[in-house]
């Protein structure tokens, strides 16, 4: 299934049923009085959170849904049965705007599993002409006509809900490592933009914890003018308690080994405030099998002399993989702490 993470569809709630106007019949009661019931209400439209759903590629492609009308009213004092609600389900981290002349109002965040939000109300059943008869109307033909359903135009915005974010160049590793900590399964290939849709993978514990992961396309200096693949993506890690950033030896230079951290931190702080670049991270140098061990233990003598906390692994030989999964872990549980 595509992943798509932006949608705008349409949603019409049920149209009231209509009132009945009837008179009783009954024989030796040559006079009997009103007996219309009302009619039914509308069903309305409400949004679900599902954590199992990843993409709102549904809801796009059939693009409008309506709730079920009330039904009439009916003689005998009857009232019309109430229409079902229309239930859509959506992604958890699903953001709800309704599109208008004036621009775009926020509806709702459906950010926790199973939480609702009415986007559309059912119009309200009209009365019956029962309810019109007085001492000096003995016989109403008086009734009303159900009120009409709300017709809304809904933007749809999926930012993915994950524990941890990973950010790299492209053809850093990330694919690879979420791969190696998790049971997902993205495309792997030794060319940039391999990843062109997030990806969620799930770290487990022996203690039933578990820590979801959300592998990001790779982004590059300018990614926050939208350069390259842009920061069409970087919504999806602003939900995380913290980042994973990812480098690769294949794209420093000894001389500068932190430049590629400094240049998508830098672009961070461009997106959307900075709140970003506010966030813990995890720095991560990968495929160290490629550099002279002499190389790889000058950096690190260099990282601990300028305070710098930075993981060098090779997800290809696993070197240095489990120590990097204990630091998640430890993070993971201070983050949680804080919540």
């Amino acid at each position: 299934m595509r992943f798509v993470d932006e949608a705008t569809i349409r949603v019409s709630s049920g149209k009231g049923g209509k009132g009945c106007a009837s008179f009783r019949r009954e024989k030796f009661v040559p006079k009997g009085g009103p007996d219309g019931g009302d009619g039914g209400s509308g069903g309305d439209v409400y949004l679900r959170a599902d954590r199992s759903l990843t993409t709102l590629y549904d809801l796009r492609l059939k693009g409008a849904y309506r709730a079920e009308n009330g039904q009439p009213g009916q003689g005998k004092g009857k009232h019309g049965r109430d229409a079902r609600d229309l239930v859509l389900d959506v992604p958890a981290g699903t953001l709800i705007y309704e599109e208008g002349e004036s621009g775009k109002r926020f509806l709702a965040d459906l950010s926790r599993d199973g939480q609702t939000a009415r986007v559309a109300r059912g119009g309200r059943g009209g009365k019956g002409n029962v309810h019109f008869k007085s001492s000096t109307n003995r016989t109403p033909t008086e009734h009303e006509s159900g009120e009409p359903g709300e017709e809304k135009r809904l933007v749809l915005e999926l930012k993915l809900i994950a524990d941890v974010g990973l950010l790299g160049l492209p053809n850093a590793g990330k694919s690879t490592l979420i791969c190696t900590v998790s049971g997902a399964k993205p495309e792997i290939a030794p060319y940039p933009f391999t990843t062109l849709v997030p990806h969620l993978g799930v770290m487990f514990d022996g203690l039933g914890n578990q820590i979801v992961v959300a592998d990001i396309p790779g982004l590059m200096e300018g990614a926050h003018t939208g350069y390259g693949l842009g920061d069409t993506f970087l919504r999806h890690v602003s939900r995380s308690s913290f980042l994973l950033h990812l480098l690769s030896v294949e794209e420093i230079s000894p001389n500068e080994p932190w430049a590629g951290f400094d240049l998508l931190n830098e672009e961070l702080r461009q997106y959307g405030g900075g709140d970003l670049a506010s966030k813990p991270q995890i720095e991560v140098l990968n495929k160290i099998d490629l550099w002279s061990r002499e190389t790889v233990d000058q950096l690190r003598e260099l990282a601990r002399k300028e305070g710098r906390r930075v993981h060098f692994v090779s997800l290809r030989t696993q070197e240095g993989l489990q120590d990097l999964i204990r630091a998640v872990w430890e993070l993971w549980s201070k983050a949680k702490d804080l919540q």
